[in-house]
């Protein structure tokens, strides 16, 4: 363990952290919307980034690459660990080999966890939203046309107390978009070498001083031999 270390992680992914959060490590969450802006998510990452590293030697983002928000992140007074993953379904998953499993397997998924139900990040969400604004009819055209590409919506069971409720309503979900609905199994793997190590290939580490580049997320000569 280093001297000092703090979380900065989306709302969706401290939900996999806090049952086993190391005592005395601190975090922050920030608000899960920022992903649709990427450019916005990196700016109050960064903001967040030099306020932790006043009391922070080290510190753990809760993130993959999102859609590049990452990228230009700079380690200023600490150092930056980072899933060295697409998004968080790797996270999810315990690897991003995983990850390439079940992209491989099936492309067109839609992925829930428990996380994404708890912060409204679902297509029954989404369809209240577009019904809000636009009316029921124009809605379901608008939600159908988002999900065309998914045949599967796959529940990732975490392993969460009261799992049965969230699966619940993944598959009511699922049945009242016309996906096929799959449970998966999650891993902690990943999430407790976050906050316990190795950080070994599967991070990105940021010295201080440093910036975290979109190569850093890419596999190196000797992973693609």
């Amino acid at each position: 363990m280093t001297k000092s270390q703090k979380i900065i992680a989306c709302a969706t992914v401290i939900e996999e952290m806090l049952p086993l959060l190391p005592e005395g490590v601190t975090y922050e969450v920030l608000d899960f919307g920022l992903h649709l802006t990427p450019e916005k998510l990196r700016g109050q990452l960064q903001a967040a980034i030099d306020g932790a590293s006043a009391e922070a030697d080290t510190i753990i983002l809760g993130y993959g690459l999102c859609s590049m928000a990452v990228v230009g992140l700079k380690a200023n007074g600490c150092t930056l660990v980072v899933p060295r993953v697409d998004d968080c379904i790797a996270i999810f998953l315990g690897s991003h080999s995983a990850y390439l499993e079940q992209v491989g397997r099936e492309p067109g998924t839609y992925y829930l966890t428990k996380g994404w139900i708890e912060v409204s990040d679902t297509p029954f969400t989404e369809y209240e939203r577009l019904a809000e604004k636009y009316g029921p009819e124009r809605a379901e055209r608008m939600i159908k046309l988002m999900l065309k590409n998914y045949t599967r919506l796959a529940f990732i069971d975490t392993g969460h107390y009261e799992q049965e409720r969230y699966r619940a309503y993944a598959r009511r979900t699922a049945e009242r978009f016309g996906l096929r609905y799959e449970e998966i199994p999650g891993s902690k793997a990943l999430v407790e070498k976050m906050l316990y190590g190795p950080w070994d290939g599967d991070f990105v580490i940021a010295r201080p001083g440093e910036t975290i580049s979109y190569a850093d997320f890419r596999p190196t000569a000797s992973e693609t031999d």
